[in-house]
């Protein structure tokens, strides 16, 4: 009975990682999107809050996330690093295309 208990335990609590994950992930690109958005648009310090405001969110997914997952989640922290540094700068292009590959980063690593 005690086996059957903490297999169900063990299950849930994985379950419930994977969907802190794809929580934190989905928050994650959504303000990707919006760096883009504004990226695209050549406001630069807009694209910087919204990379700085989906950093923790990817990072957090990272955490938590395993396999191909956490390496695409581990690749999409990088890119909004380097939007946010890029963006810092005034080099709105190359933080543009740094926020487009996090978000391809963030997709792949939510499926």
């Amino acid at each position: 009975m005690n086996k059957i208990i903490t297999l169900a335990i063990s299950t849930l609590l994985f379950a419930a990682t994977g969907a802190f994950a794809e929580e934190h992930a989905a928050t994650a690109l959504e303000h990707a999107n919006q760096a883009v958005v504004h990226g695209k648009a050549g406001h630069a310090s807009v694209l910087v809050e919204h990379a700085e405001a989906a950093l923790p969110h990817a990072k957090k997914g990272e955490e938590v996330a395993k396999g191909e997952a956490k390496t695409h989640l581990s690749a999409g922290v990088k890119s909004l690093e380097s939007a946010i540094e890029h963006g810092k700068l005034g080099h709105t292009d190359m933080a543009t295309k740094a926020a487009e590959e996090a978000v391809e980063h963030i997709k792949a690593g939510n499926k």
